[in-house]
């Protein structure tokens, strides 16, 4: 086990990427605070992870509820060790439909909420020599057209995960990013789904986002995920990395003529 005893708070661990980082924590031996807005996705998670999970139900658009998850994992465990920022508001929007609401509820929740997760738990940190990792997106870099107020928020993250680094590593509390590139969840197919794209959409997904023929899955996130919140990765602090199947920096996909 990688993670023996070590007490994890996961935002956004109902379902998709953070479910399975929570599965695989406690199965490196973990104590999780599973948390989400879905109460019945939710139990069916902790039921399957027993006395090793408890939920948590909170909508991080509430500039109180980071301190109240805070206030729950310690209830249970009695300290904290990480924390994995997961949860995200994953919103289609552009230069034409975003609103101010919209572009403060994104920015609430993908990088107020992490914020102030960090602040509310940082003592607990402090003491557990703890660390956070936050998870981006690829789009933080600058994203899609139809993805506006998401991707200023990730890049946002990414800037908020350098400067705590730099800020925390006095304290040795260590902050670290994974950068997502396309992952099959749940939501995801749903999501492209309700957009047009047939049933068996994931079978055929585009060469250039996917040069391996298939998408990431949420479990090997979770993998990635148990080296930077466990202490293998110790003192390395500040690091943003992409979880994606191409490089982000310089990218040049091959463009292929028509004969």
């Amino acid at each position: 086990m990688r993670l023996p005893g070590k007490s994890i708070l996961i935002t956004g661990s109902t379902t998709g990427v953070g479910e399975a980082i929570a599965r695989r924590f406690v199965a490196e031996g973990a104590r999780v605070l599973v948390h989400g807005l879905e109460p019945d996705l939710g139990k069916n998670v902790v039921a399957d992870l027993g006395a090793s999970a408890v939920l948590h139900i909170d909508d991080l658009a509430d500039p109180a509820a980071p301190g109240r998850l805070v206030e729950a994992a310690i209830s249970a465990f009695g300290g904290i060790d990480g924390i994995v920022n997961n949860a995200a508001w994953i919103v289609r929007s552009n230069i034409r439909t975003t609103d101010a609401a919209l572009f403060d509820r994104a920015m609430a929740v993908n990088v107020r909420a992490p914020l102030l997760l960090v602040k509310a738990a940082l003592p607990h940190l402090k003491k557990s020599s703890g660390c956070v990792l936050n998870i981006g997106s690829v789009n933080g870099y600058c994203g899609e057209a139809n993805q506006l107020d998401y991707s200023v928020s990730k890049g946002a993250l990414m800037t908020l995960t350098r400067n705590l680094a730099d800020a925390l590593g006095p304290e040795r509390v260590r902050v670290n990013q994974l950068n997502l590139g396309w992952v099959l969840s749940q939501n995801e197919y749903k999501l492209k789904i309700s957009e047009g794209l047939p049933a068996d959409w994931p079978d055929h997904p585009p060469a250039a986002f996917a040069p391996w023929g298939r998408l990431i899955l949420p479990e090997e996130i979770a993998t990635a995920a148990v080296y930077w919140v466990g202490d293998e990765s110790r003192p390395v602090s500040g690091s943003v990395l992409e979880l994606a199947q191409y490089p982000v920096i310089g990218r040049n996909p091959v463009k292929e003529i028509a004969g």
